[in-house]
């Protein structure tokens, strides 16, 4: 089985989260000094190495300006139907 990061589902989910950035106008640079971070701490997550927990999750949508549940809904229209654990 694989591991969940590499499934279809953390795929689109990763997706989701690399559009809803592109589309704020906010580069990983920009991002990650939002979040106090590195740079490489957002291409981690980007590339679909580094995993994002629910509270990274929410600083991510507010360092973006975006409304947390309305990112997560986009997350969840994107999922495929049977998503592997």
């Amino acid at each position: 089985m694989p591991k969940s990061q590499f499934t279809s589902a953390y795929a689109s989910f990763v997706k989701v989260l690399t559009a809803a950035r592109k589309d704020a106008g906010v580069t990983q640079v920009e991002l990650a000094e939002r979040l106090g971070k590195p740079q490489p701490f957002i291409s981690s997550i980007e590339k679909g190495i580094r995993r994002v927990d629910l509270i990274e999750f929410y600083a991510i949508a507010r360092a973006l300006k975006l409304d947390p549940e309305a990112l997560f809904g986009a997350v969840v229209r994107k999922l495929p139907k049977n998503v592997e654990i």
